[in-house]
This record gives C-alpha cells, structure tokens and sequence, in this order.
C-alpha cells in the first residue's frame, strides 16, 4: 500500500514508555539524503534513519526514581517504513509507515534513593527499547 515518502527535515517523534523506564523524549528531525527532491527538499533514504540522535533525554523507572539521562535512537524501522519498489540512487526510500522500534541509552543511570545513609544505587541497565513514529511534511508524494 502506497504511504508518503520522508523528505528532510521531517520530524520523529518517541513515545515515552521504555518499558520499564519513563523518557522524557524530545522531538528530532531526520535528515534526507537522496538524490530526488519533493518541494525542493532532499528525500529520506534507507540508511538516513541510522544518523537521528537525541541526546540529553531524561528517564526514570519506578525502582529508580532519581532521573538519568541518555539518548534516544531508532534501532530499526518497521516494514511499511521501507519502499519495496521505489528507489533512488539504488536506494530505497523511507516512507511514513507505522511505528518504528526505538533505543534509549543510557549515559547517566537513574539511581534508587538510599535506604539511610549509604549511596544511591545505579540502575544496571544500559539500554531500553521503545517505538517512535515519524510526523510527514510531505502530504502530496506517495511511494510503495
């Protein structure tokens, strides 16, 4: 089924849950790298997914309530995401799809609050999966 096609500049959007942690997501852009253009802006394609980062996201989780922070990456795009017949430069196109799976990394771990006086404990977990979407600009072109 034909979907938009992605163009540079579109935003992504993060949904917050990482099951179990909580991330304060900011909005990212992707960046198109392909050679076609739709309304003079360079289309998205298979690979650009790979450059959005969004670093500086705050998270917690109900055992470690003290926030960290991380970065909030796609880790691969759904099936719809990805044209199966329209290319350029021999590369497939990104369309708007359904949802794609995110990763959050943490570089700072949130932290358990103490029990008295010893130090707060570091969540032990490095990384956490979520999912994400993108928010087309491009209402006009579609590809499949």
């Amino acid at each position: 089924m034909a979907d938009f096609v992605l163009i540079d500049g579109d935003t992504v959007n993060f949904i917050p849950l990482f099951t179990p942690a909580i991330v304060s997501v900011q909005p990212g852009n992707i960046e198109g790298s392909g050679p076609a253009t739709i309304g003079g802006k360079k289309v998205c394609v298979d690979g650009d997914e790979a450059n959005v980062s969004i670093p500086g996201c705050s998270y917690f989780t109900a055992q470690y309530s003290i926030p960290g922070s991380g970065t909030l990456t796609i880790s691969a795009l759904a099936g719809n995401q990805i044209a199966s017949k329209t290319n350029t430069a021999n590369k497939a196109v990104l369309l708007k799809g359904a949802m794609f799976t995110a990763k959050f990394e943490v570089q700072s771990p949130a932290q358990q609050p103490p029990p008295g006086a010893a130090p707060p404990v570091p969540d032990s977990m490095t990384e956490y999966s979520g999912q994400g979407m993108f928010v087309n600009n491009n209402t006009k072109v579609k590809a499949t």
